[in-house]
């Protein structure tokens, strides 16, 4: 019987007397259909599922890795915490308080002084608030010999406490001798109550925008 009268002769009311070739293909078929179904309604969910956890096994384990590391460097982290630290608390140590502003404005005085400058004005200017410090403006000028005026500025560089000299100008005066104009700026670091005014402050300045 060739392929073709096989498939004739089926008779779907006794599917158990089809001849073998077309068992053979609707068992295939049967079973490709039981396979797309499985696909379907359910495979692919379980395939999403397994890649789901194959990227989070993936995300742990770089994060393992990671804090694994920080471990083994635990303790060279904790001394470079500790040297920035000290670092920190020499830097802020060099920062005036309030109260110290004024002692700072009689060391730049008498530090013109012990060069044989004359002080024409010495007047500090309104404070400008950061996060945590103040920036003070203080307006100088005096007069003196050339060299004079730069140890002057050397001097006032290497004060204990942190002052820097900007805008400087240094013109010849009437008198013959030379004028110098600049701004020292020092820094203060503001305390408890004013880091709460500045930061509400800074906090109400965002709400408005």
């Amino acid at each position: 019987m060739d392929l073709l009268a096989q498939f004739r002769a089926i008779n779907p009311r006794d599917p158990g007397l089809m001849p073998p070739i077309p068992k053979a293909v609707c068992l295939l078929a049967l079973v490709v259909l039981l396979i797309l179904a499985a696909w379907f309604f359910d495979w692919s969910d379980q395939m999403a599922r397994v890649g789901g956890s194959e990227a989070a096994e993936i995300a742990l384990k770089s994060e393992y890795k990671t804090k694994a590391a920080q471990a083994v460097n635990l303790v060279a982290y904790e001394r470079q915490y500790k040297e920035v630290d000290v670092t920190f608390g020499a830097m802020l140590r060099q920062l005036p308080n309030r109260q110290q502003v004024e002692s700072l404005l009689v060391q730049i005085n008498q530090a013109g002084l012990q060069r044989g400058l004359q002080f024409d004005l010495i007047k500090p200017g309104a404070e400008s608030l950061r996060e945590f410090y103040a920036e003070l403006p203080i307006q100088i000028r005096v007069t003196g010999a050339y060299h004079d005026l730069g140890g002057f500025a050397n001097d006032v560089a290497h004060l204990s406490r942190i002052v820097t000299l900007s805008d400087m100008t240094i013109a010849p005066t009437k008198d013959g001798v030379l004028g110098m104009d600049t701004v020292a700026r020092t820094f203060r670091y503001l305390d408890e109550e004013e880091s709460l005014a500045q930061r509400k402050a800074q906090k109400a300045l965002k709400d408005r925008k």
